[in-house]
């Protein structure tokens, strides 16, 4: 009878992780249009975080573990006056930049945000820059944390592109966990060594469960998920740079690797199958495809495959809103990822459930012309009933060609169309929106009102001096990229 063991021959790093490990070491980035966006991408997700600061529910979670924590060269926590260890900082700005749902999004296979990792990246190099201050270093530049935001950018994008981590069941935040680590690991000044050790750490952790995002267990977690996930990357980088070992073959390893574990279909009590078999598929390189691609959310703070619905539902507003309750049906027409994600019946328990309700994210607009952070609060929804009588209301529709051009690389598309039928027979016309304003398709249309929604939200915590100083700084991208980042750190601080 033969022996069974394990062949313990200790494997190279597997090729995924020194495809990163290469990628953030080495790579030069010239695309200005990338460096441009990277920086608009700053302004936007930190404006994000500051409304954000508006919300209690989002604020009880920040702040030191341990109250009265004075931290030696502490990272700021913008809008607030925490001074925070890095690995805080990170889960706190991640925190405030997700809360409402309306940072950038990248959608393919895998959807996510990547300015999520702004947390990790802002936290770390504010930190960094104050201590190279205090030894009589040279600080680190905004450049850098742009540098950072583009290749966290890439890591997740990339890895998104045809890999769907939500069809096993596990959330994109593992995506920001990588990224991060990666981009702060740098930040750190690691080696190639101690990049792959924290990267194999990042992959090894286990990953957290979509089930927070989806009926019938929607909640708030997934206004915090993204903060934990660039938080930990920190932890792990550091981790890392004191020498711990890494894992080598932490994707690929039989049985135990995270393909065979959390990226196979199979039941892990059945014998793995050929076709079943899963590991990442890279069609790219990594370069600054995705920072130049990214969708920012302009106009409405809500999930993304919702943004078009939205606006088309504005656009119907005027001809539906003093015939509200002759409406027969309303039909809406979508993709299949807007269906599997955010379409919902019956009861949304609370507003991170509604945030995420193709139906109700229709159903406000075309009854009050507008959608914002507020309409999603118990307060609201309970003082207008006709929200759900609307939503009782819809058809869901999948459009193959609004799915097939979802995932079509030279369109990336997110259409969404509604109609709404009366009780007399009549209707309102057809009106479909295929590329959302955030769109690389739609930039000179979408940057101006991204900027005003940027001077909006720093008049949410700041006085108009400060407002206008921050505003001219990073609208200049060479002095922006010239500024040390403590000193910009300290422009949000109060």
């Amino acid at each position: 009878m033969s022996a069974t063991f394990d062949l313990n021959e200790r494997p190279d790093y597997d090729d995924v992780l020194q495809r990163i490990a290469d990628y953030v070491l080495t790579y030069q980035v010239k695309s200005e249009e990338a460096w441009n966006t990277a920086r608009n991408c700053l302004m936007d997700t930190l404006g994000c975080g500051l409304l954000a600061l508006r919300f209690p529910e989002c604020t009880k979670h920040l702040g030191p573990i341990v109250e009265g924590t004075v931290v030696p060269h502490g990272a700021r926590v913008p809008g607030t006056s925490f001074r925070l260890d890095p690995v805080k900082a990170a889960w706190d700005i991640g925190c405030i930049v997700r809360w409402l749902d309306y940072n950038d999004t990248w959608l393919a296979a895998e959807w996510g945000h990547p300015s999520d990792n702004l947390g990790g990246i802002l936290a770390i190099a504010d930190h960094l820059s104050q201590k190279r201050v205090a030894e009589g270093k040279s600080p680190i530049a905004m450049k850098a944390v742009l540098e950072a935001m583009i290749m966290a950018h890439e890591i997740q994008g990339i890895l998104a592109l045809e890999n769907s981590f939500n069809r096993v069941g596990l959330d994109h935040v593992v995506l920001v966990k990588v990224a991060s680590t990666a981009v702060t690991a740098k930040l750190m000044g690691a080696n190639r060594e101690q990049l792959l050790s924290a990267l194999s750490h990042a992959w090894a952790d286990g990953q957290s469960l979509r089930t927070y995002r989806h009926a019938p267990n929607a909640g708030s977690r997934k206004s915090w998920a993204a903060g934990d996930a660039t938080s930990r990357a920190v932890r792990l980088a550091d981790i890392a740079m004191r020498g711990e070992m890494g894992i080598p073959g932490v994707l690929t390893a039989p049985q135990w690797g995270f393909y065979d574990v959390l990226f196979s279909k199979t039941n892990k009590d059945q014998a793995l199958k050929p076709e079943d078999e899963r590991q990442f598929s890279l069609p790219q390189a990594f370069g600054s495809y995705v920072m130049e691609n990214i969708l920012f959310k302009i106009s409405f703070p809500a999930e993304f495959h919702a943004q078009t619905a939205a606006e088309a539902a504005v656009t119907l507003h005027p001809h539906v809103k003093d015939r509200l309750s002759e409406i027969d049906r309303i039909v809406i027409t979508t993709h299949e990822s807007a269906i599997r994600i955010i379409s919902k019946q019956g009861k949304l328990a609370n507003a991170a459930d509604r945030d995420h309700c193709l139906q109700y994210m229709t159903a406000v607009p075309l009854i009050f012309g507008n959608l914002t952070a507020d309409h999603y609060e118990d307060s609201f929804h309970n003082a207008h009933p006709q929200i759900d009588t609307l939503r009782d209301k819809m058809e869901i529709i999948e459009d193959e060609r609004y799915t097939r051009e979802y995932l079509e690389a030279d369109k990336r598309s997110i259409a969404n169309a509604i109609q709404v039928f009366f009780k007399d027979g009549s209707s309102t016309d057809k009106v479909a929106v295929e590329y959302p304003i955030g769109h690389r398709r739609r930039r000179e249309e979408g940057i101006p009102l991204l900027e005003d929604k940027f001077k909006a939200n720093l008049a949410t915590c700041f006085v108009g001096q400060r407002c206008e100083e921050i505003f001219n700084l990073c609208n200049s991208q060479q002095e922006l990229e010239a500024t040390p980042v403590h000193e910009f750190a300290g422009l949000f601080a109060v």
